[in-house]
């Protein structure tokens, strides 16, 4: 004890001894109740001021919400209405009639872009009976094919005024207005005019909220979040999103003092505000911060904490007594902060530790990856060139044979078939890259009877090895299909292989192929083996039911995607009567009508 607190906690007797001193009265009755009241002053007073002025206030952000959303809706409606009389006038421009029916496009451009500057409209273009743009005010889009566009085929189909919505290249949204150009019973073409909604993107991007319309199927066309056009609104919340406008926008505190929120969007509460559009069904949705909100409650809950933290500094300072027991305290506090402070640095140092070993786990597993779709491109290869080497060796024996015996030029048509075969190699090898990075090559018309002839003659030296007896059923007419050759011939060699290797082994083998064309173009190849025992896995990679070294499992993978990518589907199934029978179904190739797969059926 120090001579201070000696002097204070003794008194002096008569005869000089100290005398101790009594005990120290308490704090008076009154003084705690008077802290008690105002604590709980406090505490009605800013719990009464919170509700009011946050109900107050969340209503004043939501009318402004709801009134830009009036506003936005407006300013959409102006810029889809003023250019819906566009195509209508434009169609029966004599100018432009003129220059359809006697294909002089001369001044056809220039005629456009004058209109472009009189009504402001995004873009116009002219197509003409066949769907190519025949004049435009963007040079660059001059003959470009659009006939199986929205807006093309939407106009010959209504003979008025439509409104469509299309996907550019770039996966931007384009909006159009068109209509057919008729003139004496006859359609000449097709008036386009674009319609120019970014700019009310950029003007809604310049806003703390986050605006975004949805059309009548429930997909985003138009928002100021780039990563929520094309999807649906619950898919859109989902994303992750860079820091931009509508980040800020939730960017809530969790406090008490925070408004109920309308909707919850990455876990953060805004302001949900909906708007419908009178056009097709159209909806606005806004989400807004509650943060303007918050700051102006808060602002009065300061001042009025402020007020009772002053009243209660003047009372706590009636307690100055007790200021050494609050010394310690904060004292013991603060070794206590230290020592957190320390246990925060080491998992600092920890946490990063870990992530820098996380870093090197992730490159060796993009290591793994690249590894692993090297391999399954080379077992594809290897797959895919045993057809053709192994028919390379029949040819080379034949040739052999036949200039042994002086028929030199019989010999010279089994060399321009082993040369026809190395093409071939090179022509799968492109395909199985292909595959490997997930694409394809361009399509055409293609004679599916002339692609099974052709797999035909490829697994003709196989076929003749072995007692298989080959049926083909075809209609004497062409049956077109659009598709690469080559890969659709290809396919159906994998189909045939695979019916060889079923019936191997089998006395009455026998093979059935038959290619049919109704509502769609078919081709089955039906073996009489012991069918599939495993339907569900028949398409998987790697999934097969050969011995190891006689079959990768990927052949009918690979088959499955090439038809996928023609709009087709390929399918298998067990014969009531024993075998397996494998169908490809494929679109009809019909010229001016618009493509469709048969994912959808």
């Amino acid at each position: 004890m120090s001579e201070q607190q000696a002097s204070q906690g003794t008194a002096r007797r008569p005869g000089g001894q100290a005398e101790p001193e009594g005990p120290q009265p308490a704090n008076p009755w009154w003084l705690r109740s008077a802290i008690a009241l105002i604590f709980l002053a406090a505490l009605v007073a800013i719990w009464a001021t919170n509700a009011w002025l946050t109900e107050r206030f969340a209503e004043n952000t939501r009318m402004r919400a709801e009134l830009r959303l009036e506003l936005y809706t407006g300013n959409l409606m102006s810029e889809l209405n003023r250019n819906e009389f566009v195509p209508l006038l434009l169609a029966r421009d004599p100018s432009l009639i003129t220059a359809l029916s006697s294909n002089d496009f001369s001044g056809t451009s220039a005629r456009l872009i004058a209109a472009q500057k009189e009504i402001r409209a995004a873009s116009i273009r002219l197509l003409d009976a066949s769907g190519r743009t025949v004049g435009s005010t963007d040079r660059y889009q001059i003959g470009a094919n659009s006939s199986t566009t929205p807006y093309y085929v939407e106009a010959l189909r209504s003979r008025d005024t439509v409104f469509t919505v299309s996907t550019t290249e770039s996966g931007a949204y384009e909006f159009n207005h068109s209509r057919a150009i008729v003139a004496d019973g006859k359609t000449l073409g097709v008036i386009v005019v674009g319609a120019d909604l970014s700019a009310l993107e950029r003007s809604w991007a310049g806003i703390a909220d986050a605006v975004a319309v949805i059309d009548s199927e429930g997909s985003i066309i138009l928002a100021t979040e780039p990563r929520w056009r094309g999807r649906s609104l619950s898919e859109a919340l989902q994303v992750r999103s860079a820091p931009s406008a509508i980040q800020r926008a939730f960017q809530v505190t969790a406090d008490w003092a925070a408004p109920p929120a309308d909707a919850y969007l990455q876990g953060r509460a805004v302001m949900r505000s909906e708007q419908r559009i009178a056009f097709r069904g159209w909806r606005m949705i806004s989400f807004t911060t509650y943060a303007s909100t918050r700051e102006r409650v808060n602002a009065v809950l300061a001042l009025e904490i402020m007020g009772f933290a002053i009243l209660l500094a003047v009372t706590f300072w009636l307690l100055s007594r007790r200021a050494r027991m609050q010394s310690a305290a904060y004292m013991r506090e603060s070794a206590d902060l230290r020592a957190l402070n320390a246990r925060l640095t080491r998992e600092i140092a920890e946490r990063e530790r870990v992530q820098k070993e996380l870093r090197v786990a992730e490159q060796t597993v993009q290591q793994s990856s690249k590894l692993a779709a090297l391999g399954e491109m080379s077992a594809g290869v290897s797959h895919e060139l045993n057809q053709p080497l192994a028919a390379m060796k029949t040819y080379l024996a034949g040739a052999r044979l036949l200039l042994q015996r002086g028929r030199s030029e019989e010999a010279l048509s089994s060399f321009q078939r082993i040369d026809d075969l190395i093409e071939r190699m090179g022509a799968i090898t492109r395909q199985l890259k292909s595959y490997a990075r997930k694409g394809g090559d361009a399509v055409e018309p293609v004679d599916l009877r002339a692609a099974v002839s052709s797999a035909l003659t490829m697994m003709e030296p196989q076929l003749r090895t072995g007692t298989i007896l080959v049926t083909r059923h075809a209609p004497r007419g062409k049956v077109m299909v659009m598709a690469d050759r080559i890969r659709l011939e290809q396919v159906i060699i994998n189909l045939l292989r695979n019916a060889v290797d079923a019936v191997k082994g089998r006395r009455d083998a026998a093979i059935e192929i038959t290619v049919e064309a109704g509502a769609h173009a078919h081709v089955s190849v039906r073996d009489n083996g012991p069918g599939v025992s495993d339907l569900e896995k028949l398409f998987e990679p790697f999934w097969t039911t050969k011995k190891p070294g006689e079959g990768t499992g990927l052949g009918l993978a690979i088959s499955s995607t090439i038809v996928a990518d023609f709009g087709g589907r390929l399918t298998a199934h067990n014969a009531t009567e024993g075998g397996a029978v494998f169908e490809v179904a494929l679109p009809l190739y019909r010229p001016g009508e618009p493509r469709d797969a048969l994912a959808a059926e």
